[in-house]
């Protein structure tokens, strides 16, 4: 039963063992999306205002809340390279479980309340992040991604923007995934920083410039794993 004497056990939990469940959740992303040619790619721990960056690390005033990770560009943008970037997370928690029980079983660590609180809290973790459901913010679990990705379903696949150069007009159209004008530009840095600022908000999608019939990628956003 919960009792007074369990109180800072609870804090030290929330404050310390799930913010490192979190960090090593986000590592997993990150490996796999570096082994598949991501760039630009940060991690950010908690939510609120930023208090630091390290590196690709944001950490942000309520660090032990929340979590996720971005990056751009994939090199091995296919269906099996998002399938192991979106597991990557729940992969990395269950690996670093496994090692603490291992470690325990074999003498090389004590057994105590935190290692119980990181295995218990870990596998917390794994469930919810492999839990397919969608978030209220328009997000999906880690989980739903999986899902989707593994049914092929078409919330999964890329939407293509273009930014297009109009020789009867002159000037550079930018093209939502339909062909669809989105909006026109006389200067081409001013259409390219509009096609991407709509590629980045409808992520997964891809950019693509075309003029004189040549299409070619500028840079994909995939999805944002959590």
């Amino acid at each position: 039963m919960f009792g007074v004497n369990d109180i800072p056990k609870f804090f030290l939990a929330f404050f310390l063992v799930l913010p490192l469940i979190s960090f090593l959740h986000e590592a997993g992303h990150v490996f796999f999306a570096w082994l598949m040619g991501g760039r630009n790619i940060r991690v950010t721990i908690g939510s609120g205002a930023v208090l630091f960056r390290l590196g690709m690390v944001e950490v942000r005033k309520y660090y032990f809340w929340y979590g996720l990770c971005t990056f751009d560009n994939l090199r091995r943008n296919h269906r099996f390279a998002n399938l192991l970037i979106f597991s990557g997370g729940a992969i990395f928690n269950a690996i670093s479980t496994v090692a603490v029980v291992y470690l325990i079983e074999n003498n090389m660590l004590e057994e105590g309340m935190l290692t119980y609180q990181f295995t218990y809290f870990s596998l917390y973790y794994i469930f919810f992040a492999l839990l397919p459901m969608p978030y209220p913010d328009g997000n999906s679990s880690d989980g739903k991604v999986i899902l989707d990705l593994l049914r092929n379903k078409e919330q999964a696949a890329e939407r293509t923007y273009r930014i297009q150069w109009n020789e009867e007009e002159q000037q550079w159209c930018v093209l939502d995934h339909n062909q669809e004008l989105i909006e026109a530009f006389a200067d081409e840095a001013q259409a390219l920083t509009k096609a991407h600022q709509v590629a980045q908000l409808n992520r997964p999608s891809r950019l693509l410039s075309t003029k004189g019939g040549k299409e070619a990628e500028l840079i994909n956003y995939p999805r944002v794993p959590l």
